[in-house]
């Protein structure tokens, strides 16, 4: 697509952005990545392999194929643990963007959104470019971009159940409210999913166990590819108005033989 996704002073060719976790193996990973044509990279900096090295390491490779990396602090459940993870992450020089991730409980994995804030707060003073992952909740979203984020990061749905835009007004009221780029983590199930987001004016869709846990990975995130390309070219494109009744492809005035009037 000739458009970039701009986040900060990041310019981004694709707007689908994945992760590395849940695959089978390494090349699994590796052969997903490719085919979903993304230019970003989510991973986990509590869970990175550091004893790994040359054709193991997950990370060198990533940065072999100049992968733009979006270290995200997925198991954190405090704002203190949040920004420790990220100055580990700049630590390890794969920070400088970051995804924000501050969890309320184990069960629901939905964001504490108080302790997000606090987070996000902190590492903008730091001089990260801050991702956060956040509710659908407007006001949020209002509140993040006012104190500097970079996008806002909203779920469709709980993280990893595949469940799909649950509440698509919402994601429309957010793009009404703040003008950073919006973009939907969390619970895209399949390609309609992610198309959708797209149509409803988002900016981008992150996914990982969508790929991941399809039964066939590689093809999943060729899938998802295309309905990220299609949903923004629907978007941009204007889709018709809704109607009650049919209205005719092919009217008949002019038609020969019809009688107007």
């Amino acid at each position: 697509m000739s458009e970039t996704l701009d986040i900060g002073s990041y310019k981004l060719r694709s707007r689908l952005i994945v992760g590395t976790g849940k695959y089978k193996s390494l090349e699994e990973t590796k052969a997903a990545l490719e085919a979903s044509g993304a230019d970003m990279v989510t991973v986990a900096v509590r869970r990175l392999d550091l004893k790994a090295s040359g054709g193991d390491s997950l990370i060198n490779y990533l940065k072999e194929r100049a992968y733009t990396l979006l270290p995200n602090t997925a198991g954190c459940y405090t704002a203190e643990d949040a920004v420790r993870t990220c100055l580990l992450a700049r630590e390890l020089g794969i920070a400088g963007l970051v995804k924000v991730e501050v969890l309320g409980d184990p069960k629901t994995l939905f964001p504490d959104v108080v302790q997000t804030l606090e987070a996000c707060r902190i590492l903008i003073k730091e001089g990260f470019t801050v991702l956060p992952y956040t509710n659908d909740d407007p006001i949020t979203a209002k509140k993040l971009q006012d104190i500097g984020c970079a996008a806002v990061m909203p779920l469709a749905a709980p993280i990893g159940s595949g469940l799909g835009i649950r509440n698509p007004y919402n994601l429309e009221i957010i793009r009404n409210t703040i003008s950073l780029p919006i973009i939907v983590d969390a619970g895209v199930g399949t390609a309609s999913d992610a198309a959708v987001a797209m149509e409803l004016g988002c900016d981008g869709v992150l996914m990982n166990t969508a790929i991941a846990g399809a039964r066939e990975p590689v093809r999943m995130a060729r899938a998802m590819r295309l309905a990220v390309e299609a949903g923004r070219e629907a978007f941009l494109a204007g889709r018709i108005e809704r109607r009650l009744y049919a209205t005719a492809s092919s009217p008949l005035s002019g038609v020969i033989g019809s009688k107007v009037g």
